[in-house]
């Protein structure tokens, strides 16, 4: 019989009312895994409530952004940090229940959306405060639930660490996911020269959003993305597929250019030409957000606090618009697996309560 997950949530004894089973507490409905495998493994099931601790904020969950890494976690390979809930969802919006010892500026009642280690696919959530933000202005809180993963990814990619700016030349590999979608306005909304790749049916769909330039991710994309700009390449490109797309995103680069890899659909081990990197001065750079601390000059706090100065006024303003595929209740958590896995999603899928 397959053991049943760790959840990795902190109940807190003087939280117990008075003359009740302290080893007895409330619980709420989560997502949980009989053991990693397909989609039919999710389930929805009662587990502990969990408190909010000193520094942190009790959300109770409105809707949950479904990303790429809910699925290998799903299928066991990307499990959480040490100390991270187990339940999947890495964002999620809603309301505040409960605040902790020490946080100051978010209150019960307070509508918000959060990035996190762990946790989404439930009723409730505990977040550090320092991963909480204010919905964007004009975004409804369900909406918000497809932002806090991408926004966040994008921004410490794209402009924190590879500092995009106005006049270069920006490529997302991927330019109909929800990394892909959101990328592209923001890059857009940045001042640079947009190229995005895509399956041949999503193409119009990127340039819809932003893209100058669209390419067929089947076809030789660094040889269509050189002719395309007169030789010059990206001057940042941001990678979905690792070790697959090295050779060519390399040789996509322009000089001085930077290579941000994000994720590794397309294997993990590559070969990677230095002469060609040294030639072009150029840099590659792996980066990833959910095994960050908090707080910190790497830290998640930091990077959200640069998504609430720099995107969410995009956002406010319409630069950049969250882009929402579909929505399913958040007990049908298996059926949106299936469709993410099957292709075609176009932006963000979200789980509703």
């Amino acid at each position: 019989m397959a053991q049943r997950p760790r959840l990795g949530y902190r109940i807190h004894p003087a939280s117990v009312p008075h003359g009740r089973d302290r080893n007895t507490v409330d619980g709420m409905y989560a997502i949980t895994l009989r053991e990693p495998g397909a989609p039919d493994v999710m389930e929805w099931t009662e587990v502990p409530d969990p408190q909010a601790g000193p520094g942190e904020v009790l959300v109770d969950v409105v809707a949950a952004g479904v990303n790429r890494a809910d699925v290998m976690q799903r299928q066991g390979n990307y499990p959480p940090p040490p100390g991270a809930s187990d339940v999947i969802g890495l964002e999620c919006s809603g309301r505040i229940s409960a605040v902790g010892e020490g946080v100051v500026g978010l209150g019960v009642g307070d509508e918000v959306c959060a990035l996190l280690a762990g946790g989404g696919y439930a009723e409730k959530v505990v977040v550090p405060a320092g991963q909480v933000l204010p919905l964007p202005d004009g975004v409804d809180v369900v909406t918000a639930a497809a932002l806090p993963e991408v926004a966040c990814t994008v921004w410490s990619n794209v402009v924190d660490t590879a500092g995009l700016t106005s006049g270069e030349t920006f490529l997302v590999q991927g330019g109909s996911s929800g990394i892909g979608t959101h990328a592209i306005q923001v890059a857009r909304a940045l001042g640079a020269r947009v190229a995005a790749t895509a399956s041949p049916q999503r193409l119009d769909r990127c340039r819809e959003l932003g893209a100058d330039i669209v390419i067929d991710y089947n076809d030789d994309v660094a040889t269509a993305l050189l002719d395309a700009t007169d030789g010059h390449g990206a001057d940042v490109i941001l990678d979905n597929m690792g070790a697959k797309g090295l050779p060519n995103n390399v040789k996509a680069l322009a000089t001085d250019g930077r290579l941000m890899i994000i994720g590794f659909q397309g294997g993990v081990k590559g070969e990677l030409n230095l002469a060609a990197l040294l030639a072009k001065r150029a840099s590659v750079t792996s980066l990833g957000l959910r095994g960050r601390p908090v707080d910190g000059p790497k830290g998640k706090a930091r990077i959200v606090d640069g998504v609430r100065e720099q995107v969410w006024p995009m956002v406010a303003d319409g630069r950049v618009k969250p882009v929402v595929h579909a929505t399913l209740p958040m007990r049908d958590a298996a059926e949106a697996h299936r469709v993410l896995e099957a292709g075609g999603v176009v932006g963000k899928l979200l789980l509703t309560r």
